[in-house]
């Protein structure tokens, strides 16, 4: 299979992996879809106007009866496998990641991070990308896309640790090394985007970083002065994520054990949960295909109660963003950011200044929470012209 020489200096176990949904698993979920409870017809899922108290109840009919009756799980599932897909262990644990390998002997070794509720699905488009743009022998990267620990085929975490943001890095630098890369870029959004922001400060090996979120407080040195016109209305944007938007959070961080109950024993729950994101978070609406291939790798490896626990760390710990905290300022790496107006609370360039040696920031009035999925080739484009200028090894 092209793209997939693997680095003879590999130290760890490296396995295959394919997609396989047994025909009995995708069954259940079709019955469970026929079988599964809409709420009643109320003010709030009939009337209401944009998504104004979440998901309507049209959409969730019409959303299940395509999942159950038009979507093809077999065609998604073929499409996910044409890319090479591996797991490796890591000090006990599964690690699950998508690869597009280099056969340059100088090809930059890259990771590239998701969130929550987003999977290495996001970053199937940007690899997709690069199979047209460069072969095999001319690709100037080596690309690790992994799932993040409880997120899908990589393994949960542990039942008797703390287990956090911090953590997550630390695994993900030994999986780079234990593949035979001596040094590496980071790529990340959301959850990603803390976890490339502490490999950038803690390993030497991490060279250098780019983010396309940054959540943070208004730094007390930057003047609102300094901020652009686009910057203030996603500032504006901002306010009112934290104002009606942002109550999933506490409740993934609060009562992560009663939501998981929830949402794994329906998937009807799920729908609504994760859909509602999808529908909210993003620029232009993903496709029905995109959303429900998400959705349903969610059900069928039942790691929704599983890919909590960052939010836990977070707003039950009282432990601050990473941007804010001192430990994590990307003083001594050179990184890189990309800006789209359409996120949930896109940070002005002044104020992810404050966090390190910003060497490039790229503002987009187009794109939302999902980038790497809503604009994969504007995405990209900034990360290639960043590792162009920054990556020195």
């Amino acid at each position: 299979m092209p793209y997939d020489k693997l680095p003879t200096t590999t130290t760890i176990p490296v396995e295959p992996f394919q997609v396989s949904i047994p025909d009995a698993e995708l069954e259940e979920l079709h019955q469970l879809l026929r079988l599964g409870r809409l709420a009643p017809p109320t003010y709030e899922n009939a009337v209401q106007q944009e998504g104004q108290f979440g998901v309507t109840r049209e959409w969730m009919s019409s959303t299940r009866d395509y999942w159950v009756n038009e979507f093809d799980w077999r065609k998604q599932e073929r499409y996910i496998n044409s890319f090479l897909q591996y797991t490796a262990t890591v000090d006990g644990y599964k690690i699950h990641f998508a690869a597009l390998l280099s056969e340059k002997k100088d090809a930059i070794p890259l990771l590239l991070l998701h969130g929550w509720p987003g999977s290495f699905l996001e970053f199937l488009p940007i690899l997709d990308l690069l199979k047209e743009k460069y072969t095999p022998q001319t690709l100037p990267y080596n690309l690790i896309v992994p799932s993040l620990p409880g997120y899908f085929f990589s393994s949960p975490p542990p039942l008797d640790s703390d287990f956090g943001s911090e953590d997550i890095a630390q695994l993900l630098h030994r999986l780079m090394l234990g593949l035979g890369f001596e040094s590496y870029a980071a790529q990340g959004g959301d959850i990603g985007a803390k976890a490339a922001r502490i490999l950038g400060v803690t390993q030497e090996a991490c060279q250098v970083v780019h983010l396309n979120d940054s959540f943070m407080q208004e730094p007390k040195t930057v003047h609102r002065s300094a901020l652009t016109d686009a910057e203030r209305v996603g500032r504006e944007r901002a306010d009112e994520f934290l104002r009606v938007g942002a109550a999933y959070a506490r409740m993934q961080a609060t009562r992560p054990s009663t939501l998981g109950f929830a949402l794994s024993s329906n998937p009807l729950s799920l729908l609504a949960w994760v859909g509602e994101k999808l529908l909210a978070w993003s620029d232009e609406d993903l496709t029905i295909d995109t959303s429900l291939t998400l959705i349903s790798l969610w059900w069928f490896t039942d790691s929704i109660s599983t890919s909590f626990y960052p939010y836990r760390q977070v707003a039950v710990e009282g432990q601050v963003d990473t941007a804010e905290d001192p430990r994590y300022q990307l003083t001594s790496k050179p990184f890189g950011y990309s800006w789209f107006a359409k996120d949930l609370a896109p940070v002005p360039q002044a104020w992810v200044a404050t966090s390190g040696d910003l060497r490039i920031f790229k503002a987009h009035m187009e794109g939302g929470h999902f980038a790497a999925l809503e604009k994969p080739a504007v995405l990209l484009a900034d990360i290639e012209e960043f590792l162009a200028q920054e990556w020195k090894v």
